[in-house]
């Protein structure tokens, strides 16, 4: 059962990121501010720092298949978010070995990962003409609330993750 929890949370946060800008107050979402949710890619941060052991990559796994399941859902574009999202996770998995598990270094690639999704996200659908947004309109207006908001939302998730997500990796150790 408790193989399960990882894979039933994130499909939880895929439901969630839909119905998320419901939960903003309407002077928010009626702004020219383009908040969008990245809460599958934040708990992906979260496997990957504190359930991921080195030789273990569960969280690029799930990065793969819920990245899928967002383009399948949210998405006209098959592959972004699941190429995305397996990239940059593959890329915090390599920075975590570097760096010590905390509260600090949990911030900064967080801050990593939104920033380098939301900008190859952006990148692949400007490629493919599916954004006309300016560099400069997109800075302004979209990544810079993006990342202030997912941050927050990391910030709120860290005390109730961090332990309970280490104890679901040493748990999973001893039962092999």
């Amino acid at each position: 059962m408790k193989r399960l929890y990882l894979p039933l949370i994130l499909f939880l946060f895929v439901i969630l990121e839909g119905v998320s800008l419901e939960l903003l107050p309407p002077k928010l979402v009626m702004s020219d501010l383009l908040i969008i949710p990245h809460w599958v890619l934040i708990f992906l941060v979260f496997v990957s720092i504190f359930y991921d052991k080195e030789q273990t990559y569960y969280s690029v796994l799930y990065g793969v298949i819920f990245g899928l399941l967002l383009d399948i859902v949210y998405t006209g574009v098959l592959g972004v978010y699941m190429f995305t999202y397996a990239i940059v996770i593959y890329i915090i998995h390599g920075l975590k070995k570097l760096l010590h598990a905390n509260i600090h270094v949990t911030l900064l690639l967080g801050l990593i990962a939104i920033t380098v999704a939301d900008l190859l996200i952006y990148l692949i659908f400007f490629v493919i003409g599916l954004t006309e947004m300016s560099g400069e309109e997109y800075l302004f207006y979209r990544i810079i609330p993006t990342v202030l908001a997912n941050l927050l939302f990391l910030l709120v998730l860290y005390p109730f993750l961090r332990k309970r997500l280490v104890k679901w990796s040493d748990e999973q150790l001893t039962n092999n």
